[in-house]
């Protein structure tokens, strides 16, 4: 599975979770009447913070495969550049 992927899924996850959590206040908003915002604190933040953490899971999926590529461009610029500056300089330390 690729990191793409990967990180869509994480986002879908977050997106289910943070959707689950109103939707599961509304259900038992039915059941018992009372304000909207007093059932979602009796259903407690686990499924906000499961949320939260999916979503940044997800997003790092996207991000760290960028930036692994542009600090490998950046390294493979510096090997090149040193093996150069060795040749250069063992020709000229050469009699």
């Amino acid at each position: 599975m690729n990191n793409k992927a990967m990180g869509i899924i994480f986002i879908c996850i977050s997106a289910f979770l943070y959707g689950i959590r109103y939707l599961t206040a509304a259900i038992a908003g039915i059941y018992s009447p009372r304000m909207f915002e007093d059932l979602l604190s009796e259903f407690g933040k686990g499924p906000l913070i499961f949320s939260i953490i999916s979503l940044i899971i997800g997003i790092l999926c996207f991000i760290v495969p960028i930036i692994r590529k542009w600090l490998e461009d950046d390294l493979n610029k510096i090997k090149h550049n040193w093996e150069e500056f060795d040749q250069t300089d063992s020709a000229d330390r050469s009699p």
